[in-house]
């Protein structure tokens, strides 16, 4: 059994082989973030930027007598001298939806800032009607589209691990590993489907300020799944490299280490996630970047594992091109097979 799987791939292994390639190909890029909580999270970060300034000021004001930083619930005034005027742009406001280039005017006066001019309704034509539809039309449209991306992936891969595991002369750690790899992309798939599940099954919810342990636990379980995918994908190229580097070594020994790699190194990183946002930053259902330290926390090990196999290629490559020559030098008639 071992033979026949370090031969070259047969007819069954090269179709099972095109189905992962075909997913990792086609693999839709998610976020934990969802769309339209993207936009209320820009909104509320531009608030919270307009709120530090204003605070700014304020510890170091000295004799400044015009207007002061205003947040007026929809732009950011910026402090201004008496007589100035000031103007907000309708790209920067409603950049979601409105493509009106107009801009929305305030007079600093001896009394403060005065009423705006023209209003936003009319100086951004921003019509409560048509715009909202066209954004959540686009959003569901959006949802349809990755939804039947993943189904499609789910079928394909569990039709490969079944296939994988019902046929003995596929059974060995080459083929072990590629079912590990598989089943982390099956993860990674269905933790989008729970996800949108927990989000939105009640649409009459505010979804993006809800902050519950099931919502949490989904977003949790799906960075999970992205870490196991990627590491998987890791342990794929230590793997390759070990089988040209080392031929004569068994490779049953080194199973279990990937497996710790695959599975017990995503399991650290979330759980060090996990106990670093419920302790310092335990907002929302955890789905946000903002805290660009914590979500550093999952981004790293996902760098540095892309940076290994980055490496890992190059030193196949190395060693690749050293078998070619070496059999070319020898005359032997393995040169198709390195190729």
């Amino acid at each position: 059994m071992e033979v026949y799987c370090k031969a070259l791939p047969g007819p069954q292994e090269k179709f099972i082989l095109l189905i992962l390639y075909l997913h990792l190909w086609y693999r839709p890029i998610a976020e934990a973030i969802h769309p339209d909580c993207a936009i209320i999270s820009q909104h509320l970060r531009a608030r919270e930027v307009c709120s530090q300034t204003r605070r700014s000021e304020a510890q170091n004001q000295s004799d400044h007598s015009g207007c002061n930083t205003e947040w007026d619930e929809i732009g950011c005034w910026l402090r201004a001298e008496v007589g100035q005027v000031v103007n907000v742009s309708c790209s920067d406001v409603f950049q979601h939806f409105s493509s009106n280039q107009g801009y929305v005017y305030r007079n600093c006066t001896v009394d403060g800032w005065s009423e705006m001019y023209p209003p936003y309704e009319e100086a951004c034509a921003f019509s409560d009607d048509s715009e909202p539809e066209s954004e959540t039309s686009y959003l569901s449209t959006f949802r349809q589209v990755y939804t039947v991306g993943y189904a499609t992936s789910l079928i394909s891969l569990i039709t490969a691990i079944v296939v994988f595991t019902a046929f003995r002369k596929f059974r060995c750690t080459r083929n072990y590993i590629h079912i590990n790899l598989f089943s982390s992309f099956v993860l990674r798939a269905s933790a989008v489907f729970i996800k949108d599940t927990v989000l939105f099954a009640d649409e009459t919810l505010d979804h993006c300020s809800v902050s519950t342990t099931a919502c949490k636990s989904a977003v949790a379980f799906f960075q999970f799944s992205i870490l196991a995918n990627y590491f998987w994908l890791l342990v794929e190229g230590m793997y390759l490299q070990t089988l040209l580097a080392l031929t004569f070594v068994s490779q049953r020994k080194y199973f279990w280490w990937y497996i710790l790699i695959g599975w017990g190194l995503p399991s650290t990183v979330l759980i060090l996630w996990v106990l670093t946002r419920f302790f310092y930053d335990d907002r929302g259902c955890w789905d946000d970047t903002e805290n660009v330290a914590i979500w550093w926390i999952i981004k790293g090990p996902i760098t540095a594992s892309l940076l290994v196999n980055i490496v890992i290629f190059i030193n196949v490559i190395r060693i690749l091109v050293q078998k070619l020559k070496s059999s070319a030098m020898a005359g032997n008639n393995d040169t198709g097979h390195f190729m």
